[in-house]
């Protein structure tokens, strides 16, 4: 038990799947696991531990933005010896190609400031997916009719942005879309030895004000799931 979670010793996986909402990491439990538990819910952030085609995973919520997640992350790698995680997640779509629904795997994320700027000072480090698990989702990807883009991201420490500067610039330079836990994550999986992948589904989009409805949501959130189940374990 740590401060933020409450899971008894063993009671995590060591592969760990992080929706930023609490309820949706309840709803992939008990949609892709088998004979899933309840394992955490200190401040209402959910976590629930199951098995997927015999392997142990845990769904646990890590809140909004990378100060909550970089507190989840933590606790679950250096208390519960977590070694995979992987962010599921939605996001804002920045590039023309980039359509509502579409998934992006993101092979790098961009960022103004997180948690761990402090520790590097002056050096701008690239936090970046782990190589072995972007290439097992990507093939993941490859076998559902879904449009996958992978490339680099920016993780945003605000989400109500007035920098559409800032936002042009990451067009310019390719960045494919936008969330806020990103970043964080992959320098947390750096520092520890870990493995860390974000798989996210394009649920708006920036430039064109498109949005995906909440009803129609589900099943574009499920095909991130189960790529990202996929990949974990191949």
């Amino acid at each position: 038990m740590t401060i933020h979670i409450g899971a008894a010793p063993g009671d995590i996986a060591e592969t760990v799947l992080m929706p930023g909402d609490p309820y949706r990491a309840k709803w992939a439990a008990e949609t892709f696991l088998q004979d899933a538990r309840l394992v955490n819910e200190v401040r209402g952030m959910l976590g629930y531990t199951g098995t997927w085609n015999g392997h142990r995973v845990t769904m646990q919520g890590s809140g909004m933005g990378m100060p909550s997640l970089s507190i989840y992350a933590n606790e679950l790698i250096r208390d519960y010896g977590a070694k995979t995680l992987i962010r599921i997640g939605s996001c804002g779509g920045m590039q023309d190609k980039v359509k509502v629904r579409d998934v992006i795997l993101a092979m790098t994320a961009s960022t103004v400031n997180s948690p761990s700027s402090g520790f590097f000072r002056e050096l701008n480090f690239a936090p970046c997916a782990d190589w072995g698990l972007l290439q097992a989702a990507a093939q993941a990807a490859g076998k559902r009719d879904i449009a996958t883009h992978i490339g680099g991201i920016y993780s945003s420490d605000v989400f109500y942005d007035e920098r559409p500067d800032l936002n042009e610039q990451m067009v310019r330079h390719g960045i494919l879309g936008v969330e806020m836990e990103a970043a964080e994550l992959y320098t947390l999986a750096a520092r520890h030895g870990c493995r860390a992948l974000a798989v996210l589904t394009v649920s708006d989009h920036l430039g064109t004000g498109e949005a995906l409805p909440s009803d129609q949501r589900e099943r574009s959130f499920g095909d991130m799931v189960e790529i990202a189940l996929e990949a974990a374990f191949s």
